[in-house]
Formats: C-alpha cells, sequence, structure tokens
C-alpha cells in the first residue's frame, strides 16, 4: 500500500482519556508506553516518568537527548517539589574569549553554545529520591529501543528530514561528522516507519544506569566528552560536568480563578507565564472565541515577556525578585497598559522589596510534570563519538552584552526557555501541563490554562484550541484554523496577523487531571504530534 503518513485531509477528533491505575502521556507513543511499563513493574509516577523521559532521548532526537537539560514538579508525600536541572556554561567560556574569537553574538551551532547538561542528573536524582525501582530497571525500555530500533513515528520523521536537509549546508567542520553517522546513516535520513537503532546510545543509557549518572558526570563519558571538546576548541571540561548538580527548588505561583498555577522560578521562563495570567486576573473572561479576550490574552503576554527577557537569569543575578514581579501592584501597574489597541511591549520596574514534555500519574496520587530538551532541535549539531550524546546549544540564549543581566560568564545558567506546569486547588493536586517549543511555552501554558479554567474546556479540548503566538512587537502567527473573522478584527486592533498552515512552532503538549472524590485520571495529548496516553 502508498500512503503518506503526513498527510491528513479530513477533519478528525481524539477524545480524553480516563484511567484508574496510572497514566503516563507523551509526545511519542513508544515513550508513553515505556512509562506504563514501569508502573506495571511496580514502579511509582516518578519512575514511569524517568522510564518515558529517557525513552524520549532514543525515540525523539530530534526535540531532546541525552546531551540535554531537564525540569520537573513533582507532586508526592502531599506537596509539590521542583527540580532545577540545567546546566552552566562551561568554565573556560566568557564573552571576552569569544570576541576575541571573533564573535560578536552567540552562535547556534558548535561548541560554543555548549552549556553542561542537565537531563542525565535529572533522572539519577529522581530515582534516587522518590523512586521505587533501580534506575537499571527504569532505563530499560529506552536502552532496548535504541539497541534493537524502532520505526519512526510520522511527526518525529518530519522534524528529522528538516533538521538533515538543514545540517546538510550549515554543518561544514569535521567535528560534525558524527552526528551524520548517528543520525543520518547511509547518507539519508529515516524516514517514517523506518527502523533506526543507535549502540552507542545504548551502552550510554547501560552505563548512566548502572551507575545512577556517575559515569556521565564524573567518569568515562565525562572524559569522552572532555576529549572531543579539546580536539575541537570546545570549552566544556571534565571538570564542569563533576560540578554538576541537580538543584531542588520551591516551585513559584500565582492564584488565578481559584487555582493555583505553579512553574519553576528562574532560570526558566515559567515566570512569564505567571506574569500574564497575574494581569489577566482582573478581567473577567465569559468567551473564549472573541477578538476581546484574545487582544488581551496577546497583548499581556507581550508585557510579560519584555519582563522576563529583560530580567531571567540566575536568580542571584537579577536586579529584582519574583515575588516582585508577581506582586498585586505590579500586575495593577502592567494591567493599566492594556488598551484597545497593539501596543510594542517595554519592560518596566516592578516595586521594591524545541523540547519534549511528558506526564505521568500513578494511583497513589503521585504525579509528574517533566520537560527536556536540547533546544532548537537536535542541539549544537554535535554528537559525542560513539556515544549517542547530543550536545544541547542551551547557551545560544546567553546575551553578549555584559551589561545585560543575562550576560554569558563562566559557570551561569542562561535564560531557560523549557518549563513544567503544574495545577492545584485549595491544597490538592489537579495536575501536570505542559507545552514544548521554545518561547512558545509561557503562552501556550497561559492558553491552555485559560481554556481550562475561565472556559470549562476538558483536557483534550483546552489542547486542541486554535492557538496564536505572539514573536515580536505587533506580529501574531496564528494556526491555520484559527477563526478568520476574530484574526480580522485583531489586525483592526493594529495586530500584524500572520496566518501559517504549518503547526510546528504551535507547541506540543499534554495533560492530565485528577479527580479529588475517586481518583480518575483525565488526559489529553496533542494531535500536533504523534502523542499519546498510556493508561491503565
Amino acid at each position: 500500500m502508498r500512503y503518506d503518513s503526513l498527510h491528513y485531509p479530513y477533519t478528525s477528533r481524539r477524545a480524553v482519556v480516563y484511567a484508574k491505575n496510572g497514566m503516563v502521556a507523551a509526545s511519542q507513543p513508544l515513550a508513553a508506553q515505556a512509562g506504563l511499563e514501569i508502573l506495571k513493574k511496580g514502579g511509582n509516577a516518578i519512575d514511569a516518568a524517568v522510564a518515558a523521559a529517557a525513552c524520549l532521548t532514543v525515540v525523539e532526537p530530534t526535540s531532546n537527548g541525552i546531551g540535554g537539560d531537564a525540569f520537573a514538579l513533582i507532586w508526592t508525600e502531599g506537596r509539590l517539589h521542583g527540580l532545577n536541572a540545567s546546566g552552566p556554561a562551561p568554565k573556560a567560556i566568557s564573552i571576552d574569549a569569544l570576541k576575541k574569537s571573533g564573535y560578536d553574538e552567540m552562535p547556534k551551532l558548535g561548541f560554543t553554545p555548549v552549556t553542561v547538561p542537565g537531563a542525565p542528573g535529572a533522572w539519577a536524582e529522581c530515582s534516587r529520591r522518590f523512586g521505587r525501582l533501580p534506575l537499571s530497571t527504569v532505563l530499560k525500555p529506552a536502552i532496548e529501543y535504541a539497541r534493537h530500533g524502532y520505526p519512526l513515528s510520522p511527526t518525529l520523521s518530519k522534524y528529522w528530514n528538516m533538521a538533515f536537509r538543514e545540517y546538510c549546508s550549515s554543518l561544514q567542520g569535521e567535528e560534525f561528522r558524527h552526528w551524520f553517522e548517528t543520525f543520518a546513516p547511509g547518507g539519508k535520513a529515516p524516514v517514517a516507519g523506518e527502523m533506526w537503532r543507535s549502540e552507542g546510545h545504548a551502552r550510554t543509557l547501560e552505563l548512566i544506569a548502572d551507575s545512577s549518572g556517575e559515569e556521565f558526570y564524573r567518569s568515562g563519558l565525562a572524559q569522552k566528552i572532555e576529549e572531543f571538546s579539546l580536539q575541537y576548541g570546545g570549552y566544556i571540561r571534565a571538570q564542569d560536568l563533576a560540578d554538576f548538580r541537580p538543584q531542588w527548588v520551591e516551585p513559584i505561583s500565582v492564584n488565578y480563578r481559584g487555582c493555583d498555577i505553579w512553574e519553576i522560578p528562574p532560570n526558566g521562563q515559567g515566570l512569564v507565564a505567571l506574569m500574564a495570567l497575574n494581569i489577566l486576573k482582573g478581567y473577567d473572561f465569559s468567551t473564549r472565541d472573541c477578538d476581546e479576550t484574545l487582544h488581551r490574552q496577546i497583548e499581556a503576554i507581550k508585557l510579560a515577556f519584555a519582563d522576563g527577557l529583560k530580567y531571567i537569569t540566575e536568580p542571584a543575578q537579577m536586579p529584582v525578585s519574583t515575588v516582585q514581579l508577581l506582586s498585586e501592584q505590579y500586575a495593577e501597574e502592567r494591567r493599566s497598559l492594556l488598551g484597545a489597541t497593539a501596543i510594542k511591549p517595554e519592560s518596566g520596574m516592578p516595586p521594591g522589596g524545541g523540547t519534549v514534555y511528558l506526564a505521568a500519574a500513578d494511583g497513589e496520587g503521585n504525579m509528574v510534570s517533566f520537560i527536556q530538551s536540547n533546544y532548537m532541535g537536535f542541539g549544537s549539531g554535535l554528537v559525542v563519538p560513539g556515544t549517542g550524546i547530543a550536545l544541547q546549544n542551551r547557551g545560544f540564549n546567553f546575551s553578549m552584552d555584559p551589561e545585560h543581566n543575562n550576560a554569558l560568564a563562566p559557570g551561569k545558567r542562561p535564560y531557560h526557555t523549557i518549563i513544567p506546569g503544574f495545577m492545584s486547588k485549595d491544597g490538592h493536586p489537579v495536575g501536570p501541563f505542559g507545552v514544548m517549543g521554545g518561547f512558545m511555552q509561557p503562552q501556550g501554558h497561559l492558553q491552555v490554562v485559560m481554556n481550562t479554567t475561565d472556559f470549562n474546556l476538558n483536557p483534550q479540548a483546552a489542547l486542541d484550541a486554535p492557538r496564536w503566538q505572539w514573536v515580536n512587537d505587533k506580529t501574531v502567527m496564528v494556526e491555520h484554523d484559527f477563526s478568520q473573522a476574530i484574526a480580522a478584527q485583531l489586525a483592526r486592533r493594529g495586530h500584524d496577523i500572520r496566518v501559517t498552515l504549518d503547526s510546528v512552532s504551535f507547541g506540543r503538549g499534554q495533560v492530565i487531571w485528577r479527580n479529588p472524590e475517586t481518583g480518575v485520571l483525565c488526559g489529553g495529548t496533542e494531535g500536533r504530534t504523534d502523542g499519546q496516553i498510556a493508561c491503565w
């Protein structure tokens, strides 16, 4: 039979999924099923999330990898815990060093934007503190897929081939040949339904599993990363890896329509979503699909991004605190700037004082919101020889302006785009949610939260709703199924509306809500990707 796995000429619909004993929602079916396999072996939601996350580095390497970062929000033991596993810039790098090498801005590819990978540390730390099964058991599904292979899913193949075409022209140095050897064997990218495997990836995952991550940060794999870096003039060293530890942090929140919306604090951009919601809670919204609602959403996110891009960096180096930026007084001040027409956003002064996303839940009440990424697809374009480790390019978000809050500095973490979300109500968990996709993520969080709380949409419908995406100044992209009439009304308000046929930039998310009375789980997953919910 001949057919196109990316061609769907007729309207389709997904329904929400219900289950009681456990649920894993991920952007790739095999990863969701890996998490479910671990649940059925006696693992809890934390074990399932780690299993799915590790598996995603194999079955969706276009968006994340062993050499990327991770964040998690974990509801267990009656409260919410936050984990920041984003790595810092190498200690050998600096603005002066880059300028002497001829750089006026951070490059996207190669060793210069490589920061210390945090994802393996996140898996090990989540497993150590809250997991029930050994890490060697939890990572086994990922290892099996890496070693024996799997057939590519449709959306995965699309991104893979997009990256291959781009890299054929942009990856010119000898150091990049390992990417082609790993991800384009035989000189071409695999297509949907074609098998792909990586023995190097499998061996690396085994070493991480058997050593609880120590092999990656303080042994042979760390040495391989340093040797590769030294060979091509990179900055990352084994000592940078040895010094890294994931950081447990207190999540931050705002109360919106009686629900507490939780995010990881800076250096992540979850603060942007919270600032926008803080502005919008001063209005009453009765209708989702109208220009007044959408105009206010867009204007609020613009103002929040203006502050986020100015202030978000390492918390100790932020000139203002999250408390100041989330204060009612500052929200009211920013709200006063919203008028009837579109504005160009500017940062304010508060008063003194992709990426892959997955969600997991078990029948005991544990729930996990987990996100990890290499940034910009495969990341830096570098793969450590023989290991399957694709190194991230997260350092691209640093500023080369020494006066900027997010200026590049040795050992500093950059403004980070990946953010897990979580909702609770009256001290009880509602559940995890997230929308992956670079700077779309706070915008996706805002839209999903409002679809849920203001407009009472179920998890699947909250994800399905046509999305908008603020790009810069007054430019807003909307999906092809966005209402033309509303788009025209927004244009009359001064928004520069751009309709796009491809939903690649509008994010891909998952949601799991828990009924507090029955414990029944209800999940939704994106139609914009290969996502699936595995449950029992």
